[in-house]
């Protein structure tokens, strides 16, 4: 089995260090990036108040998580851990933020789908990066170095607010979309759905189930 291909990005990216990324490769990132959840979204772009600080200030990578973040004594923050939430949510904001915020890197859970990047990633030179699995948070927060700032603390509160990090060999994280707009999430469900139905013949439904749950096991996702 090959070795995973590890690239190092210095932020701001730029978009010939994007070009190096190929779906399923490793990431890792040094520099600045701010979190962005959708308490965020709706207000710079639904709500009309647009960006609360310039990409000098804030960088132009977005992380979907909610950090855990602490005041100290003193009024400075401490970020220990980050850990991302699913980014399909916010794609009904994605051109409005694309062209606020001009973010070439977007990073989160589950990876949107292919129409999406093609439709609002290309356009932007953008990618998408994917956390791991779950239970990185602390892993990721060794990575951050210092909090540069915090924007809309009052308005959205600790989870949602705009948090500004310095960090350094902060990862990993899949390449799950590249600058073609190609998911590695479909290319890797596109080579497994077809055997599913093979390999659970004979098996019984599930006893206890979620809402909204199926026994179409070609309806999983990676």
């Amino acid at each position: 089995m090959s070795e995973l291909k590890t690239i190092h990005l210095n932020l701001p990216a730029r978009t010939e260090d994007l070009r190096q990324l190929e779906i399923g490769s490793v990431a890792y990132l040094a520099g600045r990036l701010f979190t962005a959840r959708e308490g965020v979204y709706q207000r710079a772009i639904a709500d009309g108040f647009g960006m609360p600080a310039g990409k000098d200030a804030l960088g132009i990578t977005n992380f979907h998580c909610s950090p855990a973040a602490s005041i100290n004594p003193d009024g400075s923050y401490t970020v220990g851990a980050v850990t991302a939430t699913a980014s399909f949510r916010f794609a009904q904001w994605l051109d409005g933020w694309f062209r606020l915020s001009g973010c070439n890197i977007i990073i989160g859970k589950g990876g949107m789908t292919s129409e999406t990047y093609r439709q609002s990633f290309v356009p932007n030179n953008a990618v998408y990066l994917t956390t791991v699995g779950y239970g990185t948070g602390a892993l990721l927060g060794r990575g951050i170095k210092r909090v540069a700032g915090v924007y809309w603390l009052e308005e959205l509160g600790l989870a949602q607010a705009v948090w500004v990090l310095e960090v350094e060999k902060f990862g990993p994280f899949l390449v799950e979309s590249d600058l073609a707009g190609n998911s590695l999430f479909e290319r890797e469900n596109a080579k497994i759905a077809p055997g599913l139905e093979r390999h659970y013949a004979g098996t019984k439904p599930a006893t206890l189930r979620r809402y909204g749950e199926t026994d179409d096991k070609t309806k999983e996702v990676i």
